[in-house]
């Protein structure tokens, strides 16, 4: 291994030399050669690890479903993953005071649900189905009469289905369309129009005044909108990103009642009356349905034991799938004497022919977590000093790299124990993101780099 000799310690011992070469009248061909040590104190080495890593694939549900950044929609039949199928429900709350005015007769209803973002493929239809939330769904903070409040989470478990009617309001086929706006080259907003029953519009043109007063009361009028994805019974499909939420830039998903009236016909040149819609906005409830079926997947019969590592790990958004890792030896290094930790990093090294990743992209970035002495999962202490410094992004030689210097000291010093770790997405419930990792047993697959300064006596 070559050796390498500190700058800080060159400067000093040079220095030395200068002020002795200034004050002695001594030949300069000898001055200051004793000064010199006749080696390096301290030697720079790297430790490669790959043999005492192992790992393996674990469902990681449930996951929190609810207000996430981003809400999803679709069905994906995925050809390495499996089946994913993601049902939506929200709230959808009055932007002021209601006027239907005299007479009102509903013409039509219609539900525009936006998105910008999938995952999958734009060939394969989807299939979406609309009904009303009969049972009430929550927003994640709840005020309670006394002044204080509670959460109230839900997990991509829940049953949506248990609180909707099962009267269809409406339904649709429709392919998704991805495009780019020409002069920014970003993605543009994609409209999915969904024609509603009348009956539903009706509902709302009569309701009675005490149930409009404001948000809460028209809330328990109407519940909201569950809507539902046919699941994909062969290869296909994709997952819909939605902008449900309004933003200051963006209105938000809408439902919107088209309607006439007495006052509108007086009028010389009557039109079709538009009532401002009911919009999902950041107060509403937003909770999705998640499902995963990994049958006939090539990992199903080592999915969830830790026996054997596999030459191939998968990560999965969506409360899918996590990789469990184990480093052994890594408290040994607290018996190395002399031994100061300049850097460990751990590297995963992602299998793009088996990720098809010009066909998927993988995440934009992973999380890597440790198990403390009672089997939790937090951050390691590399997260808090700096997220950048952790790591954990996609690099262009598609390997995820995770800085875990603090964390192996903390362990050398018995701060924190070796108990494990769990490789995840960081985005778990607004993208549809996944990605096959190169395994603990593959030649070029899961390492440990540590950089370490060994100082010689």
């Amino acid at each position: 291994m070559k050796r390498k000799t500190t700058f800080k310690y060159h400067l000093i011992i040079w220095g030395i030399a200068a002020m002795a070469f200034l004050s002695a009248c001594n030949d300069p061909n000898d001055l200051g050669m004793e000064l010199l040590p006749t080696k390096d104190l301290v030697e720079v080495k790297n430790l490669v690890d790959k043999n005492s890593i192992s790992s393996y694939t674990f469902t990681e549900g449930p996951i929190r479903s609810d207000e996430g950044s981003k809400s999803l929609l679709g069905s994906f039949y995925d050809p390495v993953f499996g089946k994913t199928n993601i049902d939506f429900a929200a709230h959808f709350r009055m932007q002021g005071a209601i006027d239907y005015g005299t007479n009102t007769v509903v013409d039509s209803v219609k539900l525009f649900l936006y998105y910008r973002l999938m995952y999958g493929d734009t060939i394969t239809s989807q299939k979406f189905r609309v009904y009303e939330l009969m049972e009430p769904i929550f927003a994640d903070t709840i005020n309670e009469t006394n002044g204080g409040s509670y959460d109230y989470p839900y997990y991509q478990d829940v049953d949506l289905k248990q609180l909707a009617s099962t009267q269809l309001l409406g339904e649709v086929d429709y392919t998704p369309v991805v495009r780019l706006d020409s002069t920014y080259q970003d993605t543009v907003f994609q409209l999915i129009s969904i024609p509603l029953d009348k009956s539903l519009g009706e509902k709302l043109v009569n309701a009675d005044p005490s149930e409009i007063i404001n948000n809460d009361t028209f809330l328990e009028y109407f519940k909201g909108l569950l809507i539902e994805a046919e699941a994909k019974t062969a290869v296909g499909g994709s997952i819909l990103v939605l902008e449900a939420a309004s933003s200051s830039s963006f209105q938000g998903s809408a439902l919107l009642v088209y309607y006439d009236n007495d006052e509108n016909q007086a009028k010389e040149k009557p039109d079709t009356l538009l009532y401002n819609p009911y919009i999902i906005t950041g107060l509403s409830a937003r909770v999705n349905s998640i499902e995963h079926d990994y049958s006939g997947t090539a990992f199903e019969a080592n999915l969830n034991v830790e026996t054997g590592d596999d030459s191939l790990i998968y990560v999965q958004s969506t409360g899918g799938l996590e990789s469990k890792i184990y480093i052994e030896g890594l408290s040994s290094w607290k018996d190395s004497t002399n031994i100061g930790i300049n850097k460990a990093e751990l590297v995963f090294q992602v299998d793009t022919l088996a990720s098809e990743v010009d066909k998927y992209p993988p995440p934009a970035q992973l999380l890597f977590t440790v198990l403390d002495e009672d089997g939790n999962e937090t951050l390691p202490a590399d997260y808090s000093f700096s997220s950048s410094y952790y790591g954990g992004v996609l690099r262009s030689d598609y390997t995820y790299r995770f800085n875990i210097t603090q964390h192996l000291e903390e362990i050398i010093s018995g701060k924190a124990v070796n108990n494990g770790f769990f490789l995840t997405t960081a985005r778990k419930n607004s993208e549809a993101n996944r990605v096959v990792l190169k395994g603990s047993n593959s030649t070029t697959g899961i390492k440990l780099v540590i950089t370490y300064s060994k100082f010689l006596q």
